[in-house]
């Protein structure tokens, strides 16, 4: 089992220091732009509790004016849902793809830890995540990328220094360029 509450507290002082005008500001996850990329995260944080929880998927309410609240409430709730020992256990089919719960887990760490990298670095602000969160991340996405089932999720992974900072090996591994 893997703490994702410190990432998603992380990604939820992010979420509050976005300004409207940083909205349509390009992301590196080059298919959006902030706005789209909020929305994203608000679906698979959405989505994610539920597959935790073991909840039939409901569709996400649609954002509006208190997105910032709205989103942040589902990012913390993926926290708390994955805090559940039980959450880890059995095996559930989602997106098409059946995989333990341990994958899919991981998998919501991952969106956290690199969307909340994009969304730093498209607004400028820090990203700090401890040191057993960056390392459960890399662990995952170090053998679950390259070998994803559907591999057209992740860009090309880029080279870095061994010696790179955690975060920066990361989100290399999924295409990004830190």
């Amino acid at each position: 089992m893997i703490d994702l509450k410190p990432a998603c507290e992380q990604l939820t002082e992010l979420l509050a220091g976005i300004t409207d005008e940083q909205l349509d500001h390009p992301t590196p996850c080059a298919e959006y732009a902030v706005r789209d990329l909020v929305a994203h995260v608000d679906e698979a944080a959405w989505g994610f509790a539920s597959l935790a929880r073991e909840e039939d998927d409901q569709p996400v309410p649609p954002l509006g004016a208190d997105w910032r609240d709205v989103v942040s409430e589902h990012v913390r709730d993926l926290g708390v849902a994955w805090g559940d020992a039980a959450a880890w256990e059995g095996r559930t089919p989602a997106a098409g793809v059946e995989l333990t719960n341990a994958q899919w887990g991981r998998i919501a760490l991952t969106e956290v830890v690199v969307h909340g990298w994009d969304l730093a670095q498209a607004t400028g602000q820090p990203f700090d995540l401890p040191e057993p969160t960056l390392r459960a991340c890399l662990e995952h996405v170090a053998e679950f990328v390259p070998e994803a089932p559907i591999p057209e999720l992740w860009g090309t992974a880029v080279d870095v220094p061994a010696d790179a900072p955690l975060l920066d090996r990361i989100v290399a591994i999924t295409g990004r360029r830190p």
